[in-house]
Parts: structure tokens; sequence; C-alpha cells
């Protein structure tokens, strides 16, 4: 795993600046500690850092082709590199690496743009080709990978963390009050946008063209779930059979590397399924890695050592006390260059920070709730239709929020009363925004009191966005279709930045065996019926790893790593939250309400309300705000 970078004049008789190059490459150090490399001709300028997984003494970047005329850049894997390798030399190309990185450069010459729709991977690379002039970007199916980029006055410029871009002198900071808007109501930053305007991220299963000034943008890959709703089913044991064979075949595929490698357990089904299968690619010789919890309520370390016993796998397990997060959290900004609202940032940062002392590669679960619906919202959308259908509409409408309204606060771990109000808060509203409600953070009334008068005109930015998704989406089922839009929001704008952040902060690459091509595929054709059967998650992946996985692995519901930011926020992180929240600091930024922002603290400091995620969310913003807008801003 590498990060990229590049600047493109548009003058083309100017030269690039080394220097700033130079400083864009190095802000992204820890995402390749092992090696640097740089191409520039005139106007071009290119910039790597690397992390050797494959080739490591010959395969150091930029890499060109035969006669010098097309150099890349690239952060990622190639999974079906060998086969492309053995097709490319057949029609004459000639190889001076082992590197997938020389695959994607022939692939290129042979086929143009449309190279990517030969490459099963996760990437985002730029390549520069000499005789046309033209600078070639693409982004993998999901968004496995980052890409940000800028159109500037005087040139484009591109990386692969938002930090490169400003180390950039041309670039602004100035804040984009619809991306901050959009930041609110999900707890990140859905693609295209970014946090600063003008600076954007090129959307997953796109590809870029930057040719003779002009900005070119277009879609090559989609999700297409219709093909599940087409009719051809096949039995139910067809689609068992074919799901094992498929998981299996894309471990296989994600193990090639020239380093030790291993697996980030969880001890849920996802995790655990990505390890059943290492064990049987490797028998014997997978290393598993798993976090376990000081407090007891947020403890599921046994789980994870039930299946490492199961499947006779080398554990190594770290204890995270509350010492060890705390410390971390005014950290955060220093990796996170954009705000992200979940803190389960914090144990996934320290769990590859633990894992990368034994290997560089680790292969994860990530996907699997999206791809066979394994999110309990889901469950809860069954339960909203049962409630809306069958409740007296006098008790939905008044007793039942009377009730849920007068329930004792908790603060322990999904408590009943902070789910009852989630759903609650849901009613009434059309299956995709009640779906991102729930996964959320500000409704948009709460919004609307957040940032006052700057609110004006955005109060539906989040709503647009997501009714954007779903107009896309060529299913017809409310299910296929909010499991579009996570693919499309959730997966790509919070789950996969928060694994690359966390695991390249570390110099540690995570593969995601789940969202390969070749599961990608499998689950357009997998009828929704296998996904989400009555209120079982996960339906299919259950039913194939009966016998392979102990059964009360594949009992479990859905849990992910939660913090006790609620008690946090009351105890130990409280003299910070008085900080970041104090009114002076709110009214000198300028963006929210510091009569709001007080109201919401100290509802959940006198508990009379759980704002964790509300109040989470602004103190993310604000220590973001200081590392990387203040000092631009003032």
């Amino acid at each position: 795993m590498c990060g990229v970078c590049g600047i493109v004049n548009r003058d083309s008789e100017r030269s690039v600046d080394r220097a700033i190059l130079l400083a864009m490459t190095r802000s992204m150090a820890h995402r390749g500690p092992d090696d640097e490399g740089f191409y520039t001709q005139g106007p071009v300028g290119l910039g790597h850092r690397r992390l050797s997984i494959i080739d490591l003494s010959t395969g150091r970047q930029p890499i060109h082709n035969e006669d010098e005329t097309v150099w890349i850049v690239y952060n990622g894997e190639l999974y079906n590199s060998p086969e492309l390798r053995v097709e490319l030399e057949k029609r004459g190309h000639e190889f001076s690496t082992r590197s997938d990185t020389e695959v994607i450069v022939h692939a290129y010459e042979e086929y143009g743009p449309d190279c990517v729709n030969v490459f099963n991977g996760m990437f985002a690379f730029a390549i520069w080709d000499t005789a046309r002039k033209r600078l070639f970007i693409a982004r993998d199916r999901v968004g496995i990978k980052p890409l940000y980029y800028a159109e500037l006055k005087d040139c484009f410029i591109f990386g692969s963390e938002l930090k490169a871009l400003l180390a950039h002198p041309s670039v602004e900071r100035s804040i984009d009050i619809t991306a901050l808007n959009q930041y609110l109501a999900f707890e990140y930053v859905p693609t295209p946008r970014t946090i600063f305007e003008g600076i954007n991220k090129l959307p997953p299963g796109h590809l870029l063209i930057w040719e003779n000034g002009s900005l070119e943008i277009r879609q090559y890959w989609d999700l297409q779930l219709v093909q599940c709703e087409n009719g051809n089913r096949k039995s139910e044991t067809e689609y068992v059979l074919n799901l094992l064979e498929t998981l299996k075949e894309s471990v296989r595929k994600e193990l090639i590397a020239d380093v030790p490698t291993g697996v980030l357990l969880s001890g849920g089904i996802d995790s655990s399924a990505v390890a059943c299968m290492m064990a049987q690619c490797i028998p014997g010789n997978v290393k598993s890695f798993s976090i376990a919890f000081e407090d007891p309520s947020f403890d599921e370390s046994n789980y994870a050592q039930l299946v490492s016993r199961h499947l006779g796998t080398e554990h190594h397990e770290i204890t995270l006390t509350a010492g060890m997060m705390l410390d971390l959290v005014p950290q955060i900004a220093g990796f996170l260059d954009e705000p992200l609202g979940d803190s389960s940032i914090i144990p996934t940062y320290l769990l590859s920070s633990f894992t990368r002392q034994y290997v560089k590669v680790a292969l994860g679960g990530d996907g699997g709730d999206e791809l066979f619906a394994g999110y309990s919202t889901l469950q809860a959308h069954r339960l909203s239709d049962y409630y809306q259908r069958f409740l007296p509409k006098l008790i939905a409408r008044r007793v039942v929020p009377w009730v849920v309204d007068n329930l004792p606060v908790s603060f322990n771990n999904i408590s009943f009363d902070f789910k009852a109000r989630r759903f609650l808060a849901g009613q009434g509203l059309p299956p995709v925004l009640r779906h991102h409600l729930w996964l959320g953070s500000f409704s948009t009334p709460e919004r609307s009191r957040l940032l006052g008068p700057r609110a004006q005109g955005h109060e539906r930015d989040a709503e647009q966005l997501s009714y954007a998704h779903l107009n896309a989406c060529s299913a017809h089922d409310y299910l296929n279709q909010i499991l579009y839009c996570d693919m499309k929001l959730y997966l790509e704008g919070d789950i996969l930045p928060k694994v690359d952040r966390a695991s390249m902060a570390n110099s540690l690459e995570v593969r995601v065996p789940l969202l390969n091509q070749l599961m990608l595929e499998y689950a357009n054709r997998l009828p929704h019926t296998f996904k989400l059967k009555g209120l079982t998650t996960k339906y299919i992946l259950r039913k194939a790893l009966q016998g392979l996985l102990p059964r009360p692995i594949l009992a479990r519901g859905k849990k992910g790593f939660n913090m006790p930011v609620a008690k946090w926020l009351t105890g130990p992180l409280k003299p910070l939250a008085e900080e970041m929240f104090s009114a002076d600091r709110l009214k000198r930024e300028g963006l929210f309400d510091p009569s709001y922002v007080r109201f919401l603290l100290d509802e959940h400091l006198e508990h009379r309300r759980d704002n964790r995620k509300l109040l989470w969310t602004l103190l993310v913003f604000e220590l973001w705000y200081d590392k990387w807008a203040k000092h631009r801003a003032d």
C-alpha cells in the first residue's frame, strides 16, 4: 500500500516546483515508509510513497513502460495481475519487474482508459501519458482506496489524502457549508465533496482524464442489484455452494504478498468467515489479531478467542484500557485530515498499531454488512413496517412517544432508551431517509438550530444526496435500494476511510476480500430474500458457514466497535468538551450556535438525554478544525 500525488501545470512551458511536490509526497510518509520516488518532466510531477508488499526489490515507483512514454504512481493491489501479465506478454508486452504496478502500465497501453474494466483489485492510480499529454486517474469499484483532486488556477493536483493537497501553497482552506451540513447529518463528508471548497473526492468506480486543460470524469462500474430481481433464481443450496466457492477464491486471491499476512478477527460473522477461508487456503499458518476491552459491557473478545481455537490460528490479543483510548482522542485529527465522527476509529487505530508489530498485511471483514444486509437498522425497517401497520395510531403517535420520552437515560452500550428514541425519530420518514437518520447524527431540525442562519438554503442537502443515490439505483425493492445507498454512502464515506486512515497511519495494509470483484458480482445476483430473511440478517452467509464456524458465532447479531463515549463525556472527556465547546471559541469560529451546543452538553451531563452521537460529531470536528483549518481561517 502506498501514497500517491501529483501536479500538472496548465502552462506547458512552466516546470513543476519540485519543492512543492516533495512536500505533498512527504505529507503521506506514513502511507509508505519504505521508499519514495518522483517523476518530473516539464509541467508534470508525480510523487510516490511506498509500503513494499509485492516485488520488494524492483517494484519502486514511479514505473514506466518500455520506451518511457507512460508513467504511473499507484496505491493498491491488483489481485488478478498474474493472469493479466500472461495475457499481456502474449500480446507482445515486455516486463522489467514482477510488480502489479507494471501490469497496469501495460494494460493501459493495450486497452487505454478501458483497462479499468479488466482489473480486480483495490486501487487509486495516476498515469501520465507523455504522447497524449494526458493524465489518467482511476479509483476502484467501491472506493477502498482514496483519491482527492483539485483544479487550481494554475494547475491540477491530486493525492491519496487531503493533507497532500493542503501541502500545496495555492490551496485555500474555506469550509464548504454544504459539506459541513452533510457531515453533521452523516458523521462523514460524502463523496464527491470534501470539507474544503474546491477539493473533491473521485467517486468509486469512476475514472478521471485531464487533457488539454479540461477535466472529464466518467463512471465505469456500478452495483446492479436489479439483476437479482429479474427472476432466474437458483435453489438455496446452489446459492450456498456458490457463496462458499466465491468467498474462498476471493480470500485466496487477496493472500498474494511477499510479506507476512494476518487477519483482523473481531469474532463477528464477517471477519470469522474470512479467517475460516484463510485457514482453508493456508492451513496452520494463519495469524489472527483482536482486541479486548477493559469495560466488560463493550468486551467481546471471547468470540474472537472461540473462532481462533476452532480454526487453530496463531492468535494475538491486546486489551484496550480506557486510558489508552482516551489518550488517543486529542490525536485523532493528526491522521484524520477530514472530520469523521465514527468513534470506532479509536479501537481500529489501536488494533492496526498492534497488528503492525507482527505483519505488514491483514485481511478484514468489512463490506459484509452492505453485501448481505447485516446492519440492525435493516431489522428496524421491518419492525417499523409492523409498527406503522398494526399498532393503533393513537398509541403509536402519543402513548409510545410519551413512554419512550420518560424512559430513564442509560449510558450503557447501545442502551434500550437510546435505540427506542432513534427508532421513533425515524417514523414517518421514507425508508432511505429513515435509514440514514438512524445511522447518522444530527436530524434536519437539529442542524438548523446548530448552524443558525448558515443553514438557510442547506436544510435539505443530506436528504437530496440520499435521493440522488436512490434515483441512480436500478433496483426496485426498498431493501436493495437501502443496500445500494449504504454502498455509496456509509461504506464509502465512513467504513472504508476509517479503516484506510487507521491502518495506513500505522503503515499496515488492510485488504477486504468481501469486497473483491467476485463477491460484488455474487451480491449483484443474490436475491434480497437470502440476505434479510424475516428478521435474520446475513441469512445466506450464516447458512453457508454452518459446520464451518461455531454456532455462537453464527447466532450473533451485529455489534461493532462501540466506544463508551456517553460515559466519557460525563467523566474524563468533560474538560476537553468544555474547552472545545466554550462560547468564546465557537463565536470566534462562527460556525455553530454556542447556546445550542451548551444546551446539548448540559442535557447530556445532567443525564436528561443521551446526546453521545451529536456531541462526539461536534467534538471530532472541533479537534479537526484546530489541526487543519484554524490557522488558515484566523
